[in-house]
C-alpha cells in the first residue's frame, strides 16, 4: 500500500473541505440572508452545488484509499516497478569498475585511450535501449545451454558476451555469410566437423556451433597466449590479426593499433559484459517474468530419411512452424539421410506451447 500517496490525497481533501467550512463560517448552510443573493431558486441550486462537491470529494478519496489498500501480489509488483521508473529513469553517464578481466586476463584501465576506448563503448550499449532489452531477454532463455557449452569445452564464461557481440543471439546471416549465433563461415564450420549443405547446417545448431567456436577460440590463445587476443582474432581472422603483431612488434591487444571493428570489438564485448551482468546498474529496469524463459522441448532421435517434413510434423504432434523454429539447422521440407545418420530434433507440443509462461 502506498501510504505516502493516500496521505497526499486525504490532505488534499481536508484542504478543500477546510476552504468551505471557512467560507461558511458566519454562513450556515441552511441560512443564506446575510449573502446578497434574492433569488430562492439560486440559493437552493448553490446549496445542492455544495453538497454534491462535497460528497463528489469524499467520494474519491475513500476510493482511492480502497483501491491502494487492496494492492497486492503482482499489482504491488507493477507498482513498485512503475514507481521506480518514474523516480530513477534519467540520462547519467556511467562509473567504470576500478578492475575488469577478460577471461582472467587484467584490462589496463589506467591507460588514457583503453579507458576511453570502453567508456565510449558502455555509453553505446547502455543507452541502445531497444536492442540490450531484447539481450537480457534473449540470455535468458539462451545463456544456460551456452553456458553449458562453454563448460564442458573449459572456455572462459566471458565468451558468452562475444555470442552477444557476433549476432545478439540471433541466427542472423552477415554480409560475408557467416551463419547463427557464432557467425561463422561456411570454410570454418565444415573444418570443425558441421554438416552444411542444401537441407542441413549445423552452424544453426546452438550447441555444435559452440564447440566449433571453442575449437577456433582455444587455437587463437594457443596461437597469441591470450583470451583477449583470441577474441580479437575471432573478428578479424588469426592471420590478420598476425600481421599486426609482426609489423607493430608487441602482442597485447591493448597496445595494437587495430583495424577499426577490431579496435573497438573487444571494448564492446566488455561492455556488455558489465551491463548484462549488472543491468539495473546500468539503468536497465525490468521484471523477471518479462524475460524469455528457457523452452522444454523433448528429443526425436531419427537414423532415416523425411520425404516431408509438413507430414512428419503432424505425425509427432508438432506443426511446421515450431518444428523449424526449434530446429533452425533444418534448411529444406525435407530430409535426405543417405548414410543412417542419427539426427536429434526437438519437438514442443501444444500444450508446451501454451504453458511456458
Amino acid at each position: 500500500m502506498n501510504y505516502a500517496l493516500c496521505i497526499k490525497k486525504w490532505s488534499v481533501f481536508c484542504k478543500m473541505f477546510g476552504i468551505v467550512i471557512i467560507f461558511f463560517k458566519n454562513e450556515p448552510i441552511n441560512n443564506f440572508n446575510n449573502m446578497d443573493i434574492k433569488n430562492p431558486k439560486l440559493e437552493r441550486a448553490l446549496l445542492i452545488l455544495v453538497y454534491a462537491l462535497t460528497f463528489l470529494v469524499v467520494t474519491y478519496v475513500a476510493v482511492s484509499l480502497f483501491v491502494q489498500a487492496t494492492d497486492n501480489g503482482a499489482d504491488a509488483v507493477d507498482s513498485a516497478y512503475n514507481a521506480e521508473m518514474r523516480e530513477n529513469y534519467g540520462n547519467y553517464l556511467p562509473e567504470l569498475p576500478d578492475t575488469l578481466t577478460f577471461g582472467g586476463e587484467r584490462v589496463p584501465r589506467e591507460d588514457f585511450d583503453v579507458r576511453e576506448a570502453l567508456d565510449a563503448e558502455i555509453i553505446k550499449v547502455m543507452y541502445w535501449h531497444s536492442q540490450m532489452f531484447i539481450y537480457l531477454k534473449r540470455a535468458h532463455r539462451y545463456f544456460p545451454t551456452l553456458r553449458r557449452a562453454l563448460a564442458e569445452n573449459n572456455m572462459p564464461e566471458d565468451f558468452l558476451y562475444l555470442c552477444v557481440a557476433e549476432s545478439g543471439m540471433d541466427h542472423v546471416v552477415s554480409p560475408a555469410k557467416a551463419v547463427g549465433f557464432w557467425q561463422i563461415l561456411e570454410s570454418t564450420g565444415k573444418e570443425g566437423g558441421l554438416e552444411i549443405n542444401a537441407e542441413v547446417d549445423e552452424r544453426y545448431n546452438i550447441e555444435k556451433s559452440t564447440k566449433v567456436a571453442c575449437k577456433y577460440l582455444r587455437q587463437g590463445y594457443e596461437k597469441f597466449g591470450s583470451w583477449t587476443m583470441s577474441a580479437a582474432a575471432y573478428n578479424c581472422g588469426q592471420a590478420g590479426l598476425q600481421k599486426l603483431v609482426d609489423r607493430q612488434g608487441v602482442n597485447s591487444y591493448y597496445d595494437l593499433r587495430n583495424y577499426a571493428e577490431t579496435g573497438r570489438y573487444v571494448f564492446r564485448i566488455l561492455a556488455l559484459k558489465l551491463v548484462m551482468q549488472n543491468p539495473t546498474k546500468y539503468g536497465f529496469v525490468y521484471k523477471e517474468k518479462d524475460l524469455y524463459p528457457e523452452i522444454k522441448t523433448r528429443t526425436i532421435e531419427v537414423d532415416t530419411s523425411i520425404s516431408n517434413l509438413y507430414e512428419f510434423g503432424k505425425q509427432v504432434s508438432v506443426n511446421y512452424k515450431m518444428l523449424k523454429m526449434l530446429n533452425p539447422w533444418l534448411r529444406d521440407t525435407k530430409l535426405t539421410n543417405r548414410h543412417g545418420k542419427t539426427y536429434k530434433i526437438q519437438v514442443l507440443d501444444q500444450q508446451m506451447r501454451s504453458s511456458t509462461y
